[in-house]
């Protein structure tokens, strides 16, 4: 063999040597690429949603360790504290709360409150006039979201579900717990009453301030803005910043109306190998059971946890008539026993979750406004994870066994109040 012919066998060894080696890389890339969070990130960010990258997040358990975080931090704020929430029942908690911003009010802190009406009066403590005016004359800004007048069918849709709180810019706080005393003592007919809630510090809190000021504005026909409630972070080196990611999704009616269950439907048919749910009205939109019925055909573990007592009648029926028939097709259906369970999470291949005020049924899904933090951190979602593992010791696994000792007026009760779920 001449040098020639050598020379052009080892050139064509070197040429399919690179072939392999950059073959391998591109298998590597679209590995990452599609895995189910990067899936949802690109998918977020074609919705034009921003995934903020430097954060900082503390999960919060239960409705005691909340509200002390809540009244620690709102002790230390400087210039502003806002709060948009469903509702603000007129109870004790509710007392210590207006009484703290009073002080800080006094210090010179601009203080701002927003309810929705709907949520007002649908509570049996509701805030009345006198209420009202009593919280304004403390020196606190506070108004009504959408007051039902004449004819109040036109009020029924569209309300501001949304639990939001932002300090001073630097601190935010969303989840699905409003402010009451029960979230601390439970309900006698219900027992224990279970929810969940996040504090943000980081980027993402500039999103949230945002929904507030649009809505606050809206509603008052103000114009507050500026760069004294978007401060940016005192580490201005990259390096030292936090680095939990997050995106807020925000459910606008006019704006953003499909957003919310489409990410949903995204995150639950993108799953590799396990989903898990826990929502307290269960009776989901047709994209969902699509996506759970698609997720657990490629055999990803689907869990869903309901309560087995609500504060709602009617809607559990239909929530146990579907989640029966999810169970069918592969889902596994978690019955909560140890009180009621109104959190609002989703941990998805241990890699993301989501935690906020969306409930998993047309209300919130097609009607109302809602916001919900999607968290792309490891450590966050096996927090959640451990609490969801936690909570299966005081559930029951619905079995075919276990829904046939319904009543038969149980079970009719149920397929007949799941024709309503459109509007449940």
């Amino acid at each position: 063999m001449t040098l020639t012919n050598k020379l052009a066998n080892f050139g064509g060894i070197i040429l399919l040597l690179l072939f392999f080696a950059n073959a391998s890389s591109i298998l590597a890339k679209t590995n990452v690429t599609t895995s189910s969070d990067s899936i949802l990130i690109e998918y977020l960010k074609d919705y034009g949603i921003r995934v903020n990258k430097h954060n900082n997040l503390k999960i919060m358990k239960s409705g005691r360790e909340k509200f002390i975080d809540l009244f620690q931090q709102i002790e230390k704020a400087k210039h502003h504290i806002h709060l948009e929430y469903f509702n603000f029942r007129n109870d004790s908690i509710a007392n210590a709360l207006f009484e703290i911003l009073e002080r800080k009010a006094k210090e010179g802190v601009e203080i701002r409150a927003m309810y929705d009406a709907f949520g007002n009066s649908s509570n049996n403590q509701p805030l009345k006039k006198k209420h009202i005016k009593a919280i304004r004359e403390k020196g606190i800004e506070i108004v009504e979201f959408d007051p039902i007048k004449f004819p109040w069918i036109n009020h029924v849709f569209h309300r501001d579900h949304r639990k939001i709180v932002v300090i001073d810019g630097r601190i935010g706080y969303t989840g699905g717990m409003n402010i009451a005393d029960y979230y601390i003592t439970g309900l006698p007919e219900i027992g224990e009453w279970r929810d969940m809630h996040i504090r943000i510090e980081g980027d993402a809190v500039n999103d949230l301030q945002d929904i507030f000021l649009n809505m606050w504005n809206r509603c008052t026909k103000q114009d507050i803005g500026g760069n004294e409630y978007y401060p940016t972070l005192s580490i201005s080196d990259s390096t030292q910043r936090p680095n939990k990611k997050v995106a807020i999704v925000d459910r606008h009616p006019r704006k953003t109306n499909k957003a919310m269950r489409r990410i949903y439907a995204k995150a639950i048919e993108s799953a590799e190998n396990k989903v898990q749910i826990i929502n307290p009205y269960f009776t989901p939109t047709r994209i969902i059971k699509k996506a759970i019925k698609k997720a657990t055909e490629k055999g990803v573990d689907v869990e869903i946890m309901i309560p087995g007592k609500s504060d709602i009648g009617f809607t559990p029926d239909a929530a146990f008539y579907i989640a029966n028939r999810l169970r069918k097709k592969g889902a596994k259906i978690y019955i909560y026993n140890g009180g009621f369970h109104h959190s609002k999470i989703m941990m998805v291949d241990s890699t993301y979750c989501t935690i906020g005020s969306t409930n998993l049924n047309s209300r919130s899904l097609r009607f109302d406004y809602e916001v919900n933090a999607f968290i792309f951190d490891d450590e966050t979602t096996e927090e959640l994870i451990s609490i969801f593992q936690e909570d299966k010791e005081d559930s029951t696994l619905l079995t075919s066994e276990i829904y046939k000792k319904r009543s038969i007026w149980k079970k009719f009760v149920g397929w007949f109040a799941h024709l309503f779920t459109p509007f449940l």
